[in-house]
């Protein structure tokens, strides 16, 4: 349970960061392109994400977890893709919010997608997933979540 929770706030908190992202690359976007703006926030990103790596196995190296880190298994090379979605996201959205969708709106319309995606990939097995049929709870979260959408969208 305590991992459940724990994993649930992570994941709220990488949804604040995710719209953080999109926030500043907007920005970024209106004043250059949103395609400049995608590189830069990857370009950002990338740095990141390499003293990330360097920090976490330095830490792990100290541990004695170092044979740990060096261990690798054969990965299928489309693995390696996953940016070019991500990449194809900040331009999409600065896109939209630069086009007069507010932030919330973009925000809740990507989940639209995102669910409508996952559901769809559960069913036909994509990308390795488990298959799982369609039911009408799938359909009902799309919609609540649709018409959420919406409320943000054309509300007040």
């Amino acid at each position: 349970m305590v991992n459940t929770i724990k994993n649930i706030c992570l994941a709220i908190i990488g949804g604040s960061f995710l719209t953080l992202m999109i926030q500043t690359n907007s920005y970024l976007a209106k004043d250059t392109s949103a395609i400049f703006a995608s590189w830069v926030a990857h370009g950002v990103g990338a740095v990141t994400a390499l003293l990330i790596v360097l920090i976490t196995y330095r830490l792990l190296s100290g541990q004695g977890n170092a044979q740990q880190v060096k261990e690798r298994k054969k990965i299928p090379l489309w693995l390696y893709l996953g940016g070019i979605p991500g990449a194809f996201t900040v331009i999409l959205a600065a896109l939209a919010i630069n086009g007069g969708l507010s932030l919330s709106s973009t925000i809740s319309l990507g989940l639209v997608g995102q669910i409508a995606f996952g559901i769809v990939s559960d069913y036909f097995g994509l990308l390795n997933t488990q298959k799982r049929k369609i039911t009408m709870i799938d359909m009902g979260v799309i919609s609540l979540v649709l018409i959420g959408s919406m409320m943000i969208l054309f509300g007040a």
